[in-house]
């Protein structure tokens, strides 16, 4: 008999028929109640077991974690927290699993950081199930917001030669022996014999191809893996994350403001309406984990009210020089309370500075733009003032910045200077600046880490735990 998931299993008004499920036992209870899971939904199925007919090298084969198969009678359940449950008549065990061995004991209540360290079963837990489930539909509205307003999907190169941020922190790629690696006259690397013939890394954006894209199709996107080689040991940065990279021609900045709030709204109600089940449960984890901090630490709202207020709220457009003006002459900034204190132009804002404006001062989600050029990269468009750049950064509460983008610099003879200035080599550019000399035109986009979205979604607190194997300094385990 073919099984049936657990999730339709739960669903099904169709009582006293035979099924199959097949899952991972969660729990066994007085040798007669198997906790079932399957993956499909945070709810487990009840199996109940007639233990006095079943031989007892069988019972003791249903631990937990076990791969089981189960066959009996659906049925309205006698017990209370489920309306359904299987009356077992046939139990077959398709893996087995050594309680005592098993590193991952929930009765213990293992922690966040030793959960890590079991990545590769830690989705087993309700708390990365619904993370991931979360995840899973949050990507797909991603893809689908952008097929449904007619953008075209492309898959930007992994390996490239430029340094599309001007950062510097990239990974290397190369071919070449470690030992006796072959140099120049000058005594260093000689990429010519290297596999591409000149120096690659792993890329840390899509953007710059995405503009070449948009420049002929109009409207693109891309979504896919990222590197940043940072040495940043936090709980908000990863070496490997995932990024959406939208680009429009002939979209101007507040075109731009305009396409990330509708995009973003889209996503979240889309997973809001899609995981009902796994956002109310992962409300009640984060309210748990609020009452160990101190109350002035805790959030003001509950995730639900947080992702709610994203939805409800329009999106505050400030400029950042008037964002400066608040910071300067709010009460934290003269109380010294910030941990970066505001005291001058030109300061690049902490994730405390951006959270301030949005839930103390604003109350509302914000856009910021118009920062100054020296703190932005060079693709940005120069404002007349030549001070300031047509950027734009998103601030959500609880986490500051999680978009960022700007109004593209599309005058050759502006972006050459300013990629002089920053010693970044016309040669090395050159595809892109091809885009400027024939058929150039105002164009747009932005980038959205999805695990920052993630994280934002989940009202978890480490970015390590909404990805499925964090990569982070010292760590390429699994």
């Amino acid at each position: 008999m073919k099984h049936i998931k657990v999730i339709d299993l739960l669903n099904n008004t169709k009582t006293l028929q035979e099924v199959t499920a097949k899952g991972w036992v969660r729990s066994f209870r007085n040798n007669q109640f198997i906790a079932l899971n399957d993956g499909s939904t945070l709810n487990n199925i009840q199996c109940v077991v007639d233990f006095e007919n079943t031989p007892e090298d069988i019972l003791k084969r249903i631990t937990t974690s076990a791969a089981i198969a189960v066959t009996g009678t659906l049925q309205e359940s006698q017990g209370k927290g489920q309306s359904v449950e299987i009356q077992v008549t046939k139990i077959e065990i398709l893996g087995d699993s050594d309680a005592e061995k098993y590193p991952i004991q929930l009765r213990n209540r293992p922690s966040l950081e030793f959960l890590r360290e079991q990545a590769h079963l830690r989705v087993r837990t309700n708390t990365f199930s619904a993370i991931m489930r979360v995840r899973s539909v949050l990507s797909f509205a991603v893809h689908q917001y952008f097929q449904e307003k007619g953008f075209v999907y492309v898959n930007t190169p992994i390996i490239t030669g430029s340094d599309a941020e001007g950062a510097g922190e990239m990974f290397k790629v190369t071919a070449l022996p470690f030992d006796n690696t072959p140099r120049n006259d000058e005594g260093k690397v000689n990429y010519k014999e290297d596999f591409f013939g000149k120096e690659t890394n792993l890329t840390v954006s899509g953007q710059l191809e995405a503009e070449t894209y948009a420049m002929a199709l109009g409207q693109v996107y891309t979504f896919g893996p990222t590197f940043r080689a940072e040495n940043s040991n936090t709980s908000r940065h990863l070496a490997e994350f995932w990024m959406i990279e939208p680009e429009v021609a002939f979209n101007d900045l507040a075109d731009n403001m305009d396409l990330a709030e509708d995009f973003i709204k889209y996503v979240i109600k889309y997973t809001v309406d899609k995981c009902e089940d796994d956002l109310k449960f992962l409300e009640g984890r984060l309210l748990e984990e609020e009452k160990s901090k101190p109350i002035a630490e805790r959030s003001e709202m509950s995730l639900l009210e947080k992702l709610n207020f994203v939805l409800d709220n329009n999106f505050k457009r400030v400029s950042y020089t008037e964002a400066i003006d608040i910071l300067k002459n709010s009460k934290p900034n003269k109380n010294k309370k910030f941990n970066y204190i505001i005291d001058e132009w030109g300061a690049d804002l902490q994730s405390e500075h951006e959270r301030f404006l949005v839930e103390k001062h604003f109350k509302c989600p914000v856009i910021l733009f118009d920062y100054p050029a020296k703190i932005k990269a060079f693709y940005m468009r120069l404002n007349d003032d030549g001070q300031t750049v047509r950027a734009m950064d998103i601030l959500f509460p609880g986490i500051g910045e999680i978009v960022g983008g700007s109004q593209r610099e599309e005058r050759l003879e502006v972006l050459i200077e300013k990629m002089k200035v920053l010693g970044i080599e016309e040669e090395e550019l050159w595809w892109y600046l091809d885009t400027r000399r024939f058929g150039t035109a105002v164009h747009s986009g932005f980038g959205l880490g999805f695990e920052r979205l993630v994280l934002f979604v989940t009202g978890m607190t480490n970015i390590r735990d909404v990805i499925p194997f964090p990569r982070t300094p010292q760590n390429a385990e699994f």
